[in-house]
C-alpha cells in the first residue's frame, strides 16, 4: 500500500474510525495490528525478522536499564549494536562487500568465486534499525526508559507512518506520545490536511511527472545525450528526489497527526540553504541529526581541535553515503558531501582568521551563496542517481562542453517550468516568512480552495506510471 494509493486510503479510513471509538491503550493496539498489516502489505515474508529484532531489543533494553553495572552494560550494549548492525550489514551489505574483496582477490592473482547470498532487502530496514538503534543507546544513556508492555515499545518499532522512510524518531519524542492519552485539537486537523495535500501533490503531482523524463535520460548511454540534455536529466532529478522524499514526509506527518502525534519535519526547504552544513540542518533531518548526535559526537564532534572536526565530518559523510545504498556511487556521494562539509568549514576558519567572518552578507550575496551550493548539491544528486561513477562523469563532462540543444531538453524545459518552478515560489513565499505552517493558519475558505484545486490537479496531473516512493529501496 502506497501513501498515494486508493488502497492506502481505504486502509487508513477504517484504521483512523476505528480508533476514535476506542480508549488509548486499545487505539496502541489497533496501531500496532495496523503497522504489521501495512509492512506485511509489502512483503509479508519480513515480519518474523521485524518481530524477532523487536522482542531481542526489548529484551536488551530492559537489561540495560536494570543493571546498574558498568561492564555489564557495555557488553548489552555492545551486544545491541551487533545485533542490529549485524542484520543490516548481512541483508544490505554482505554481497557487495564479498563481491568487492573478490574482486580484488581476483586482481591480485588469487582464484575466489565470490559466495553470495542474494537476499532481497526488506523494505524499511535501514529507517526502523536506526530508530531502534537509538532507543537503546537512548536508554544506555538514561535518556529514556523501556515500557512495562513489550507492545507498547512493538508499536514504537512499526509505526506505520513511519516504518518504510521515516522520519527516524527518537525514543524520548514519539515513546511519551505512545504512553499518553492523545487529544486532537481543531488546529492539528487544519495542520494534518496541509500535510497531506501538500505531499500527495508533491509526490504525484510534481515527482511522478518528472520522473519518467529523469528516467529517459539517465537509461541513455550519456555518450549519446547532449551537453544540455545530460544537465536537465541531473536538474530535475535534482527536484524529483526531493519532492518525492518530502512528499512522503508530509503525508507521513499528516497521517500521524491526524491520531494524535506529532512527527518530526524532515525537511525545511533544504536548496535555501547557503552552506553544506545548514543543508544537512533541512535535508533529511531526522537522518542527519541522527548521525550528529549518535556517531559525530561520541567520535569527538568538533571539540579535539581542527583536523579531528575535518576528520570526523569526512568519516559521518561517508557512512551516510553507505546507509543509502551498498554501491560504489553512494560511497562516493557521501565523500563528496564530506569533502563539502571540510571545505566550507576550511573557508570559515580562514574568515575568521582574517576577522571577515562577522561581517553580514548582502542580500545579493547571500543568494549568491545559495546559488553556488544548489549547484553543488546538483551535482551530488548525479553522482546518487547513476548507475556508475563513470555514467555520472561522462554526464557532467558533456554538461560543461557540449551545448548542442534537442528536442528533449526543450521538453525538459518546459517540464521544469510547469513542475518546478511553482513550488520554489511557494517554498520562497514560506521561507521568507519564517513559518512553515504559514498556509495552515489562513482562513478556512482559502484552504478550501487550494485543497480543491489541488484534488483537481492530483486528477488532471496523472502521471504515466505510478513509481514507488525513491527511498523505499534504501
Amino acid at each position: 500500500m502506497k501513501f498515494n494509493s486508493i488502497e492506502f486510503w481505504l486502509f487508513f479510513s477504517f484504521v483512523i474510525v476505528s480508533y476514535r471509538f476506542l480508549p488509548q491503550k486499545f487505539q496502541n493496539r489497533l496501531l500496532l495490528v495496523a503497522g504489521y498489516v501495512f509492512y506485511s502489505s509489502w512483503d509479508w515474508r519480513f515480519l518474523p525478522l521485524l518481530w524477532i529484532s523487536t522482542v531481542v531489543d526489548y529484551i536488551l533494553s530492559r537489561i540495560l536499564h536494570r543493571s546498574s553495572e558498568h561492564s555489564t552494560r557495555v557488553v548489552v550494549l555492545a551486544g545491541s549494536i551487533a545485533v542490529n548492525l549485524g542484520v543490516l550489514g548481512i541483508f544490505k551489505y554482505y554481497d557487495f562487500f564479498t563481491l568487492e574483496i573478490v574482486r580484488i582477490a581476483n586482481y591480485l592473482g588469487a582464484d575466489f568465486a565470490p559466495c553470495t547470498l542474494g537476499l532481497a532487502l526488506p523494505v524499511g530496514i535501514s529507517f526502523y534499525s536506526l530508530q531502534k538503534l537509538g532507543y537503546l543507546l537512548d536508554v544506555y544513556y538514561s535518556r529514556n526508559e523501556p515500557p512495562a508492555n513489550i507492545f507498547d515499545f512493538a508499536l514504537y518499532t512499526c509505526f506505520f507512518p513511519i516504518i518504510l522512510s521515516g522520519p527516524i524518531e527518537r525514543s524520548t519524542q514519539l515513546m511519551p506520545q505512545i504512553l499518553a492519552p492523545r487529544a486532537i485539537k481543531q488546529s492539528d486537523i487544519s495542520e494534518a490536511l496541509y500535510h497531506i495535500f501538500s505531499g500527495l501533490f508533491r509526490k504525484v503531482v510534481l515527482a511522478d511527472n518528472l520522473a519518467p523524463i529523469v528516467n529517459i535520460i539517465f537509461s541513455t548511454d550519456p555518450k549519446a545525450l547532449s551537453g544540455p540534455e545530460c544537465l536537465a536529466g541531473m536538474y530535475l532529478y535534482t527536484f524529483q528526489i526531493y519532492f518525492d522524499f518530502s512528499g512522503y514526509s508530509h503525508i507521513a506527518q499528516g497521517v500521524a497527526k491526524l491520531m494524535g502525534f506529532d512527527v518530526m519535519w524532515n525537511f525545511k526547504m533544504p536548496y535555501f540553504a547557503s552552506t553544506p552544513s545548514e543543508f544537512w540542518n533541512r535535508w533529511h533531518i531526522s537522518l542527519s541529526s541522527w548521525i550528529r548526535d549518535y556517531l559525530y559526537i561520541p567520535l569527538g564532534g568538533n571539540r579535539l581541535g581542527k583536523v579531528r572536526t575535518l576528520t570526523n565530518l569526512t568519516i559521518t559523510m561517508l557512512l551516510v553515503g553507505l546507509w543509502h545504498g551498498a554501491a560504489w556511487n553512494f560511497v562516493v556521494w557521501g565523500m563528496f558531501h564530506g569533502c563539502l562539509l571540510v571545505a566550507y568549514r576550511i573557508i570559515e576558519l580562514w574568515g575568521c582568521k582574517r576577522n571577515t567572518a562577522s561581517i553580514p552578507p548582502s542580500g545579493i550575496g547571500n543568494c549568491l551563496k545559495v546559488f553556488i551550493l544548489f549547484n553543488l548539491i546538483a551535482v551530488g544528486w548525479l553522482l546518487f542517481r547513476s548507475d556508475s561513477i563513470l555514467q555520472a562523469s561522462v554526464m557532467l563532462w558533456r554538461g560543461l562542453t557540449d551545448f548542442s540543444t534537442t528536442n528533449l531538453f526543450y521538453y525538459s524545459l518546459i517540464s521544469g517550468a510547469v513542475y518546478v518552478l511553482p513550488m520554489i515560489i511557494f517554498e520562497a513565499w514560506i521561507f521568507l516568512s519564517g513559518d512553515l505552517l504559514i498556509f495552515s493558519r489562513k482562513k478556512w475558505y482559502v484552504q478550501g480552495l487550494v485543497y480543491g484545486l489541488v484534488t483537481i490537479f492530483l486528477m488532471i496531473f496523472q502521471p504515466v506510471g505510478s513509481s514507488e516512493f525513491i527511498y523505499f529501496r534504501f
